[in-house]
């Protein structure tokens, strides 16, 4: 077992054997069968962004947009991350944004497809893809936006609400920092919105601190 997780994955099997190209990874990524996510939806929705980032974002899993685009942080979360990054001072084309599961679980709501949490089950089989990812982009921090996300490479123990903003040991030795996903935003109180907005760039500006030493 890793940080308390089974390393019976499902997604293993599919991983290339150059797993240590972003190319491969991500060509090999799109058969992806670990899980029954694929059955539902449109296509595997890798990490995108630069090969050699100091900084990796990762999310819990595609959204709607996210599916259909076939690109993470597209849509309206994307929005929020975008704004808390200019707040913050960090360039998106400097970093390497990403999900802990790669493929849109959802529910149908008439014409809508409503995001559903995806099950500890589903975030230990795709956590190859991303335990893969970090290898190959070797970020000096990598910053896990929401529960799934934090306990995915940190372990069910944790809790955003009790460590946020604290640099903590990751996988493989590399520093990890829990914040907030940036859909939790999008769905505050209108009244505190911009505070929650303000807090989330915040931690991405202790994030910069902490590059430059």
């Amino acid at each position: 077992m890793r940080n308390g997780y089974s390393s019976a994955v499902g997604a293993e099997e599919f991983l290339p054997v150059d797993r240590h190209q972003l190319a491969s990874l991500r060509r090999a990524s799109a058969g992806c069968r670990g899980c029954g996510l694929f059955e539902k939806a449109t296509q595997t929705v890798f990490g995108a962004g630069d090969p050699d980032a100091r900084v990796m974002l990762v999310g819990e899993q595609p959204g709607d947009r996210e599916d259909r685009d076939g690109a993470p942080f597209v849509g309206p979360a994307g929005r929020i991350l975008d704004d808390a990054l200019v707040t913050a001072g960090l360039d998106k084309g400097s970093l390497y944004v990403t999900n802990a599961v790669k493929h849109f679980k959802w529910e149908a709501s008439g014409q809508r497809r409503l995001h559903k949490k995806p099950s500890h089950t589903e975030v230990v089989a795709c956590r190859p893809w991303l335990l893969a990812e970090i290898e190959a982009v070797g970020p000096d921090v990598v910053v896990c936006m929401g529960a799934t996300a934090a306990r995915s490479l940190l372990g069910p123990e944790v809790r955003v609400t009790r460590q946020r903003g604290q640099i903590l040991p990751g996988p493989g030795g590399t520093p990890a920092m829990m914040t907030v996903h940036p859909s939790a935003i999008l769905r505050a109180d209108p009244g505190s919105r911009q505070a929650e907005l303000e807090r989330f760039a915040e931690d991405l500006r202790r994030v910069a601190r902490y590059l430059a030493g």
